[in-house]
């Protein structure tokens, strides 16, 4: 006991003092301004075993005796520095994960410190107001209709599946929520493109409909919807007395960043009464755009949206954002009145979010996006997401003109493409299982070697690589050293692996 204080500071007490916890404060900031300044000469990530990771850390049990603050945020920025991933690297290609904007670091410090609880509008009367205003920005990046409706959540699954209770409850025609799935014996139905993202599957599940109840329609050749084959779906499920609600669209699919046809997405939905959700959350902000795909215009038209600020806007994760059409759908999904929460029935009342999503205590993750939004403003990221999205053309034209890599399909700032050797057969059975798993191997390389991240696409059955530009770091020649690095290490592979049967 010898090290704790009166107040309960320093060792084996949560407490900091102000001079404490200044002192510790600014060594954290200074060793985490050198971490961003060296981050590009770092690898992006080290090949390193579980196994080793956990002796990093210790395998000893929970300590009896406390450290000191200054020791134990000493020892912090190196390890995590020197035994994590960087998605923030300028040559981090892989998945739709971002750089993430210090200020937005700085941000989730004072929301900690702060340590507001947003479930209810009395607890954070402030930040309350701060998140609505953040949703409604949103909502004006995006060219979404005010007013609406909106929460923050913590990333793309759960945006897309608060949106999905909202259309249940919505066109449900009986109290979905008093009588679950046994006020009707029709079978709820809902209809999305096989691209899809995963998070459906996990939203039919917990809502009861069952993975059964999803119909994955099929593409074209550009991964986008076919709205011939949603319509014959639906019109078979309405004759064989199921209940068709909910259609849902995607702004740039996780593959190969595809826009389905978002207008006439919403204009089969308006006309058979079914809501029509859009999951953009990565391509939903490249809406911004003059330019943009004429598509994402029709994001105003949908009833709801899913859009993650952690994506493309550059917001430390973690952080999403549900947008619903009508300002009380969530509300109406989600929304219980508890004795023990005394909530002000005023027209002026403040959002009491626990009545908007599925969390009562909340943490003030609005804050970074609030002040990111401020600090970048809609110009700024006009320009930052054109950019990414020019890097990823000159990846596309780079690649396509190389004489041993095969382009495959480009959108938004996703660039697929593949290592091919020259003397490849088209239409060749064998060659096309030796394709798939030279650029599997190929890929586990480059990630382990830590020059580069990518991750990888299976397109018409292919297996490709992946590149995806959400990155404010990233400059032309990180591009091209990524396609000299994936040529290069093609061809040691294909020198050292391919079968005598193919040379």
């Amino acid at each position: 006991m010898a090290d704790r204080r009166r107040d309960g500071s320093g060792s084996g007490g949560p407490l900091m003092g102000p001079e404490e916890f200044a002192a510790a404060g600014h060594k954290l900031v200074d060793a985490l301004a050198a971490f961003y300044a060296t981050l590009p000469q770092r690898p992006v990530t080290r090949a390193v075993s579980p196994g080793a990771v956990r002796e990093l850390i210790g395998r000893e049990g929970l300590p009896d005796e406390g450290q000191p603050a200054d020791e134990l945020l000493g020892a912090l920025v190196p390890l995590l520095a020197d035994h994590s991933l960087h998605n923030g690297h300028p040559r981090f290609f892989g998945y739709i994960t971002s750089s993430a904007a210090p200020l937005g670091a700085l941000a989730d410090l004072a929301a900690a410190a702060l340590n507001a609880n947003m479930g209810l509008w009395d607890l954070a009367p402030l930040a309350s107001e701060i998140e609505a205003q953040a949703v409604r920005w949103l909502a004006e990046l995006i060219g979404f209709p005010l007013p609406c409706g909106g929460i923050l959540s913590s990333g793309g699954n759960m945006a897309n599946i608060l949106a999905f209770v909202a259309a249940r409850r919505a066109r449900a025609p009986w109290d979905v929520r008093k009588d679950g799935l046994y006020g009707d014996r029709r079978r709820l139905t809902v209809y999305a493109s096989r691209e899809t993202h995963t998070w459906i599957e996990k939203a039919a599940d917990l809502t009861g409909i069952g993975t059964a109840a999803v119909r994955w329609i099929e593409t074209d050749a550009d991964q986008r919807i076919r709205p011939d084959a949603l319509e014959r779906e639906i019109e078979r499920d309405a004759a064989a007395g199921c209940l068709p609600f909910l259609v849902v669209g995607t702004a740039g699919t996780v593959s190969t960043g595809a826009i389905d046809p978002l207008t006439e997405l919403a204009r089969i939905s308006r006309r058979r009464g079914l809501w029509f959700h859009v999951d953009g959350a990565y391509g939903a902000p490249a809406a911004v755009l003059p330019e943009a795909p004429a598509e994402l215009t029709a994001l105003a038209l949908a009833d709801s949206i899913a859009l993650d600020p952690h994506k493309w806007l550059y917001v430390p994760i973690e952080c999403a954002c549900t947008l619903v059409r009508a300002p009380d759908a969530l509300r109406d999904a989600f929304g219980f009145r508890p004795p023990y929460y005394q909530v002000d029935e005023d027209e002026e009342a403040g959002p009491n979010y626990y009545e908007h999503g599925l969390q009562n205590s909340r943490g003030f993750r609005a804050l970074k996006v609030w002040l990111c939004l401020r600090n970048v403003g809609r110009a700024g990221y006009e320009r930052q997401i054109r950019e990414n999205i020019a890097l990823a053309r000159y990846l596309y034209e780079l690649v396509a003109a190389h004489e041993t890599l095969e382009a495959g399909p480009q959108n938004l700032s996703i660039t697929t493409f593949r290592y091919r050797p020259r003397d490849a057969k088209a239409d060749d059975p064998a060659w096309d299982g030796y394709l798939d798993a030279l650029n599997t191997e190929l890929l586990g390389n480059v990630k382990r070697g830590g020059e580069a991240y990518l991750s990888n696409a299976v397109i018409a059955g292919r297996q490709y690589l992946r590149a995806c530009i959400v990155n404010f770091r990233t400059r032309p020649a990180d591009v091209e050293a990524l396609a000299a690095l994936v040529a290069a290490e093609g061809r040691r592979l294909d020198e050292a692996h391919r079968p005598s049967g193919l040379r």
